[in-house]
């Protein structure tokens, strides 16, 4: 059991991977704010039954995962609200760089190729549950195991949300740098008749 008197020191180191993935969730940066905070409320009230020495950072992440569901829920059964602050988001940008610069590998320079709109774009397209997962593992670099925790599904789950959602990023990629003229587009299959 853990001790609620240490929670804060115990989990603060946590707060701005959180806020990070909650604003990837909501895309806005009040409701990333909210999601935080009713995830450390919940995760204060239930502290006592946290085992100590377990994965506090994957279980908050759980907590925030399930917030966010529940939220997601609640706000599809009421009118769509539209916000429209355009917000450059420069946090996926700076998580996709190499450390330190150097030997750039063939996706960091093909990353250079997109803006952080495109790839932001990219990943907001996905369907829910392809994107959360994608943020958990090449965001946050959660394993798949801990994947599966969080969002409390099988690890064989996980492995086809990441498959299926990383291909549709690719897809979504390919189509920005064949409109930039990055690449040439795909040659048409002649058509033959008999």
């Amino acid at each position: 059991m853990a001790d609620q008197a240490t929670f804060v020191e115990d989990t603060e180191e946590f707060m701005a991977s959180l806020y990070s993935t909650a604003l990837r969730l909501t895309h806005n940066p009040a409701d990333a704010e909210d999601l935080v905070q009713e995830t450390y409320l919940r995760a204060f009230r239930s502290y006592q039954s946290f085992t100590a020495g377990t994965n506090l950072r994957a279980w908050l992440f759980r907590i925030l995962t399930n917030a966010h569901i529940n939220r997601y829920r609640a706000k599809k059964r009421r009118p769509e609200e539209t916000d429209f602050d355009d917000l450059e988001d420069f946090y996926l940008y700076r998580k996709l760089q190499s450390p330190g610069g150097l030997g750039r590998s063939a996706e960091d320079e093909l990353m250079d190729l997109f803006s952080d709109a495109e790839v932001v774009s990219a990943i907001d397209a996905l369907p829910e549950a392809y994107r959360t997962a994608v943020l958990l593992a090449d965001v946050e670099g959660f394993a798949y195991k801990e994947i599966a925790q969080i969002l409390d599904i099988p690890i064989g789950t996980v492995m086809s949300r990441l498959h299926r959602g990383r291909k549709s990023l690719e897809r979504e990629l390919y189509d920005f740098a064949v409109r930039r003229g990055l690449v040439d587009p795909p040659a048409e299959e002649p058509v033959t008749t008999q």
